[in-house]
């Protein structure tokens, strides 16, 4: 027990020593987690997280109901930064997955305007619903236009991301280059190789009116509460060079071949324009979808190379078509009402195996904010109607903490 004792005291005197020659503050708060901060904001570290657990019911056309008591999202995350902020890392992972790994990244700004990440994170080519942390949402879970035509929306490559003022006026210039495979995208097994060529991306991201307030940006219901009217105007275009998954962020869920017998991927493109608004307490979200394919000319569906594509059979494979939505919001006194509209077509609808069908979805949902959006419980209710009068609706009741 002495020694013990005597083991303690000198790794509280080392530690005391050490704090003394490295001093830092320490802070937790809900939202930005437990802080370190080190030699008066030169170094920083955060340890963050957020839950959602939810109770809902889901009834489809033939009056069958389904309940569910679950966490729809388990994130853990750390986020770092170093040399006055020039080098940052990011970690994120959702333990209600099967495969736990979101986000992981390093960013260099070798000027406070101009950023490059490496690694896995929300691709900038998705529309702007999909661009958006999921703890920054309106509603539980996304639009049927991001469901669709996206996966996780994350992507593994490098991502440059500058942005100037001209006046008021922000502009933010992105391009990309990923592997086109998505979230994860050495597969299975960590030692199995990309499939297909790469991917590219670009976006423009402009503030005609200015930039939202500080964190503003970062969610789609006006939770800060803007002075004068904001607007953000954004459009994405992707090409994927060999996709081989349905939207593009899949490994290997399909396989064509050509003449020869050898493997052929379809090129898969995609083509968004999106609009956010903001002004005192209203928020305004206006989405934008197109997705198509290229590069299928003399494809084969059998590894004999004997059995041709049907033209319309690509959409069992690929997202193919066209969405829109619409989502409108009022933030006030910590209460939130919302409403979402969207609507989703087809390329080849009259394709019953169609990866993505003719849809149409609208919810309703009240809010109850705490904390700004660290803490909130939301209540929703929503039906999404399919071709052939098949439809679904269900109700939902979330909370979400943000530690």
């Amino acid at each position: 027990m002495k020694r013990l004792a005597i083991i303690l005291a000198l790794l509280s005197a080392q530690a005391a020593n050490a704090q003394s020659r490295y001093p830092y503050e320490s802070d937790f708060s809900l939202g930005n987690g437990l802080t370190f901060d080190f030699e008066e904001g030169k170094h920083f570290f955060r340890i963050g997280g957020m839950m959602q657990p939810y109770i809902a019911q889901s009834t489809d056309s033939s009056e069958q109901k389904s309940n569910f008591i679950n966490a729809r999202r388990v994130y853990l995350n750390f986020y770092g930064e170093l040399m006055e902020k020039r080098v940052a890392f990011f970690m994120q992972a959702d333990f209600a997955r099967p495969t736990p790994l979101l986000d992981v990244w390093t960013r260099y700004s070798p000027h406070r305007q101009f950023n490059i990440y490496f690694g896995q994170k929300q691709s900038i080519a998705n529309n702007r619903e999909m661009l958006l942390m999921e703890d920054q949402l309106q509603f539980a879970e996304r639009s049927v236009l991001s469901t669709a035509f996206s996966r996780s929306g994350r992507e593994l490559g490098i991502f440059i991301e500058p942005y100037l003022d001209l006046g008021p006026i922000r502009i933010e210039p992105k391009i990309a280059v990923t592997s086109g495979d998505g979230l994860n995208s050495f597969g299975v097994d960590s030692r199995d190789v990309d499939l297909g060529g790469l991917k590219y991306s670009a976006r423009l991201d402009v503030y005609p009116l200015g930039v939202f307030k500080a964190g503003n940006e970062r969610c789609i219901a006006d939770l800060y509460g803007e002075e004068s009217p904001k607007i953000l105007l954004g459009t994405a275009a992707s090409y994927n060079d060999g996709a081989s998954g349905a939207t593009g962020e899949g490994h290997g869920e399909f396989a064509l071949y050509n003449a020869n017998t050898d493997l052929q991927r379809p090129d898969y493109r995609q083509l968004y324009m999106d609009i956010l608004a903001k002004y005192r307490g209203i928020s305004l979200l206006g989405e934008y979808c197109v997705s198509t394919a290229t590069g299928l000319q003399g494809s084969f569906v059998n590894d004999l190379a004997t059995i041709p594509l049907v033209p319309t059979q690509i959409s069992e494979m690929l997202a193919l078509g066209r969405s829109w939505n619409i989502q409108m919001g009022y933030q006030r006194s910590g209460w939130g009402i919302d409403a979402q509209l969207a609507n989703v077509q087809a390329e080849f609808a009259e394709n019953p195996n169609s990866v993505v069908p003719d849809m149409q979805a609208w919810k309703l949902g009240i809010t109850r904010y705490a904390d700004l959006n660290n803490l909130k419980i939301g209540l929703a209710y929503g039906q999404t109607s399919h071709a052939g009068s098949r439809f679904n609706e269900q109700v939902e009741l979330m909370c979400q903490l943000r530690f």
